[in-house]
């Protein structure tokens, strides 16, 4: 005997659809969640989620100061990205990283909301060994400030973390900081990138007013090069200026993924960085936050580059 699917239900021979018995009630058909064209993320082997971003930052400043002994924050745009999810504010984890070495903290954001959780940040940390600055404005304006302080000098270790939400964090910005030193180790930074949403976003660039704030993002007019190219290659493009135009010794890419959305890959970290030591502590930070124990004794051997080469396997 013939049958045939048609409509949700299944017909005999010659049925009529009108006659075909129904799998479910009439308009209660049943939902499918939306599907992401994406890798799942049990495939990916040491992912690094989206919430834990701001702990990255953190473990790797933790490592880097038991080197140094001191050091200098700067946040461009410090308030927290989820006011009911402070485990996730990069500010706070690093104000209350240990031991208390870092002295010196630039906190910046332009939103008043912010500005005032900052304030309160400032007020519990605050004391004769630390000072922690905040200040209220465009960070692509207050940076000047920050740099024209005198307290970044040539020798105190100083680091800058860009988690812009989009195109927030124009190109001189970013010059302007990796420019600061002329003899010492550059100002380290830890840039953000877009990756899950900056096609769609570029894509809908209409006016003329955003054109401009696009440009002086990318730093010139020709970020049109950027749209439909696959993610990690467009990110390690991005890395690439930073030590072409910017004389840094290496920029590194690292992915962060969304576990709400089946392991994609929502932001690349560019890590740049002339710092001998930095390159290894950024592995170790990233296996350690990703879930991943510190370097086994198995491990402690192996070359950094396959190390790092396993962690952007699961960007791609």
């Amino acid at each position: 005997m013939k049958r045939t699917m048609s409509g949700g239900g299944i017909a005999k021979g010659g049925d009529s659809l009108n006659e075909l018995p129904q799998l479910w009630p009439e308009g209660v058909l049943p939902k499918s969640p939306p599907v992401f064209p994406v890798k799942n993320f049990k495939s990916l082997r040491y992912p690094l989620w989206t919430q834990n971003k701001a702990r990255l930052i953190q473990a790797y400043l933790q490592l880097f100061e038991y080197i140094t002994h001191h050091g200098t924050y700067i946040d461009g745009f410090a308030a927290p990205q989820e006011y009911d999810h402070p485990e996730m504010w990069a500010a706070k984890l690093v104000l209350e990283m240990k031991p208390k070495w870092f002295r010196d903290f630039w906190l910046c954001d332009l939103d008043q909301a912010g500005v005032e959780a900052l304030k309160s940040l400032q007020n519990e940390h605050a004391s004769a060994r630390r000072r922690v600055n905040v200040l209220e404005g465009d960070f692509n304006e207050k940076v000047y400030d920050i740099l024209n302080s005198g307290q970044i000098t040539e020798r105190k270790a100083t680091f800058a973390l860009l988690d812009q939400r989009t195109f927030e964090c124009e190109w001189r910005t970013v010059k302007a900081l990796s420019r600061h030193k002329s003899t010492g180790n550059k100002i380290e930074l830890f840039y953000f990138f877009a990756t899950g949403w900056v096609d769609r976003s570029l894509a809908a660039v209409s006016r003329a007013e955003t054109k401009r704030k696009i440009d002086r993002w990318w730093g010139s007019a020709d970020w049109h090069k950027l749209l439909g190219m696959e993610g990690n290659v467009r990110a390690k493009m991005v890395a690439r200026r930073f030590e072409q135009e910017l004389g840094y010794s290496k920029a590194v890419v690292y992915p962060i993924h969304s576990q709400r959305r089946g392991g994609r890959v929502m932001y690349h970290m560019i890590h740049a960085t002339d710092h001998p030591e930095a390159f290894p502590l950024m592995v170790r930070a990233y296996r350690k936050v990703s879930g991943k124990p510190d370097l086994e004794a198995t491990e402690q051997q192996l070359d950094f580059d396959e190390l790092l080469r396993e962690i952007q396997k699961d960007g791609e």
